[in-house]
């Protein structure tokens, strides 16, 4: 987990009820939309998977697509870094301002 967690007050998510992004199925989707017009998704979603977050959305994927992630790259210890590159097909769908299909690319 990283220590410096001042992008979580620019976060989009930062005055909504944290129970909106702590529900299941299509609350999840829904609540997700607001992470495709954050400025800090990237972070929000690097902070998520180093700790291993089990619950609710962060950085716009939803725990299953989190989990999925976490199974298919066991090897990355970085994910801030990981979702740094620039010649991933994968990397390029996570940035797109839109829900990515994480689940159909990572089986």
């Amino acid at each position: 987990m990283t220590s410096d967690q001042t992008w979580a007050a620019r976060a989009a998510c930062a005055s909504v009820p944290p129970d909106r992004l702590f529900g299941k199925g299509a609350e999840q989707r829904d609540a997700r939309s607001l992470c495709f017009t954050c400025p800090v998704r990237m972070e929000c979603l690097a902070e998520a998977l180093d700790s291993e977050l089990s619950f609710g959305v962060w950085g716009g994927l939803t725990e299953r697509e989190r989990r999925a992630l976490l199974r298919r790259f066991p090897e990355v210890t970085n994910w801030s870094e990981w979702l740094r590159r620039e010649d991933d097909e994968l990397v390029a769908e996570i940035h797109a301002r839109r829900a990515p299909r994480i689940l159909a690319r990572v089986r």
